[in-house]
């Protein structure tokens, strides 16, 4: 039964009846990387992209670069290593984690209407169980997205940033989101912004929640994702693979998500 789904399910994606989403962003010079302190914390550098060759003397018959980037830039994901709470997980790095939990059905939490009308948006409990009454529960071993559409300011790092004198405006969840998800058995959370928390998370309890207690559970982040409007609430599955640094506690990915055609 279960060679005939996969054969049905590449069957299926062969013909356009499946539609594969990119849910990631241009990684390049101009993608937008987060900034923190100079007097807490060191950046992750600009992103670099040098020509090796392009069909000239370098390299007469190929063309090929090489690359300057941290592992948490762009569209990418938190492996539990990246956090203290997480530091002491053997399989908390990215190339030690179990690939099998990568990939997994997508519930899609659309506040984007909210999000838009309220920079610091905050999801709460009330928000989740209301949006799991209409759409039906989370379950367990699934990934969890807020869709936010902040992806439509990525083109400027700025306005997706949205950083005054307080720091970060940028809409995320509360710590009472991140347990309840995490006591469901989720696999991971993944927001549009910069990063998994909330751009004022830092004066949450705990600080920067979804960084905190997601890895203290061996869960993963996801961040700076693309077009989860094109998703539906329930019934996508995303693959989200990170590069199998030696231990990385991060990597930008290509995230995608499996999409019945309409």
């Amino acid at each position: 039964m279960t060679a005939n789904l996969l054969a049905q399910l590449g069957a299926m994606i062969a013909s356009g009846a499946i539609e594969v989403v990119d849910c990631s962003g241009v990684l390049g010079p101009e993608t937008p990387l987060l900034k923190l302190p100079p007097d807490f914390a060191k950046d992750t550098p600009p992103i670099k992209i040098h020509r090796i060759s392009e069909y000239d003397k370098d390299g007469p018959f190929w063309a090929w670069n090489w690359l300057e980037l941290g592992e948490h830039s762009g569209t990418h994901f938190d492996a539990p290593h990246h956090w203290i709470t997480g530091k002491d997980y053997a399989d908390g790095y990215t190339d030690t984690l179990s690939v099998q939990r990568l990939v997994a059905p997508v519930n899609v939490l659309d506040f984007s209407v909210e999000c838009a009308a309220d920079p610091d948006f905050l999801l709460t409990i009330d928000h989740v169980k209301a949006w799991e009454a209409k759409h039906g529960p989370i379950g367990k071993g699934e990934w969890v997205v807020l869709r936010s559409d902040w992806d439509a300011r990525a083109h400027d790092e700025g306005l997706f940033l949205n950083a005054d004198a307080t720091g970060p405006h940028t809409p995320g969840p509360t710590a009472e989101v991140i347990q309840y998800l995490i006591d469901k058995g989720i696999v991971g959370w993944g927001s549009q912004c910069i990063g998994t928390d909330a751009g004022q998370a830092g004066g949450m309890t705990p600080p920067f929640p979804a960084h905190n207690l997601l890895h203290k559970h061996n869960c993963y982040g996801l961040a700076s994702l693309a077009n989860l409007s094109k998703l539906p609430p329930k019934g996508a599955i995303l693959i989200a693979a990170p590069l199998k640094i030696k231990n990385g506690t991060g990597s930008p990915i290509r995230a995608l998500a499996l999409v019945p055609r309409k």
